[in-house]
């Protein structure tokens, strides 16, 4: 692709094929909140008839390679070049009503699974706290369609070959499912616990920025349930540990999966929750997004199993 033709592409298009949608149009502009940083308001402008942008914010504005340049952050014109021709059979005419993505899971039609680059996708992340390096480094992007339309979301690999799919409007898998086993030393001693990939990313986020000078922090294994409903999945390999430590969220089926690794193997379990007592997840204790409710059964109950685990220090459920 050359500098002409790739301005021929509607910027327009181009943002929506990237998952950004205008917030509304006024005559022939469209205004978005901008897709270079987090905003709450709209000030970042497309004029779909000089097929121009404009961020009010920074001042900034220009063709679609010069937004190319933002979202990309290089200023290498062969480089930014290729990334629009990469996305440019994903570019289709759009009328701009757009409905919100289903929640529901779709059906996943010509899958391409490629590395992980979407700015859409990398502001998804950045919404939930997460190291984006991080987040290339363990996961993948899925582009796919669903009902004539293309789609693209944050794919995580399962042991089977399958993959936990995630965007901003709905979370689902691509068949088989699994549990994800990531064994960083052989044979291993110790194996943390997660119940989604996103606790795994949240945890890795914290480690990095706690740690920043030791950023492998490879003195364990993972595994990353995926769903608790695969635990059964993960007990065998569990077993191969001397020490489990579980990250399982503050509800009740986080509960009930750490009991049921706790008949299994006993002492050798321990219950990392406390970390982020008074949060929902590991997520949402990187956010700071506190439950709203009073401590409920499940957490009293909890703190009672705490007591009989007196090895456990302030400060050590994240390793350091």
């Amino acid at each position: 692709m050359d500098i002409q033709t790739a301005k021929q592409i509607s910027i327009a298009e181009y943002l929506h094929s990237l998952g950004y949608s205008p917030v509304r149009r006024q005559g022939g502009n469209l205004w978005y909140k901008s897709p270079l940083r987090e905003e709450t308001e709209a000030s970042f402008k497309v004029n779909i008839e000089r097929n121009l942008w404009y961020d009010f914010a920074t001042g900034k504005g220009g063709n679609i390679i010069a937004l190319a340049a933002e979202l990309y952050a290089s200023d290498h014109v062969p480089y930014l070049l290729e990334m629009i021709a990469r996305q440019a059979p994903h570019v289709r005419p759009v009328s701009f009503s757009f409905p919100r993505q289903s929640p529901s899971e779709p059906s996943f039609q010509q899958l391409e699974i490629v590395p992980l680059s979407s700015p859409a996708l990398f502001s998804y992340l950045r919404e939930r706290g997460i190291n984006t390096e991080l987040a290339r480094r363990e996961c993948s992007e899925a582009h796919f369609t669903n009902n004539g339309r293309w789609y693209f979301a944050i794919a995580f690999p399962n042991m089977s070959g399958g993959y936990e799919i995630r965007n901003k409007f709905f979370k689902g898998c691509i068949a088989p499912k699994d549990i994800t086993h990531i064994r960083q030393t052989e044979p291993g001693e110790t194996c943390y616990l997660f119940e989604g990939f996103m606790d795994y990313l949240s945890f890795l986020t914290l480690r990095q920025a706690r740690r920043p000078d030791r950023p492998a922090l490879d003195g364990q294994d993972y595994i990353v349930l995926n769903s608790v409903s695969n635990l059964s999945k993960a007990l065998r390999p569990l077993g191969d540990y001397e020490r489990i430590h579980c990250f399982l969220d503050n509800d009740r089926a986080g509960l009930e999966a750490l009991r049921e690794i706790q008949r299994e193997y006993g002492s050798r379990v321990r219950d990392a929750s406390y970390v982020y007592s008074g949060y929902k997840d590991l997520n949402d204790y990187l956010n700071g997004k506190k439950l709203s409710q009073p401590v409920d059964p499940v957490q009293q109950a909890k703190q009672v199993q705490r007591v009989q685990q007196p090895d456990k220090k302030k400060g050590k459920g994240l390793g350091m």
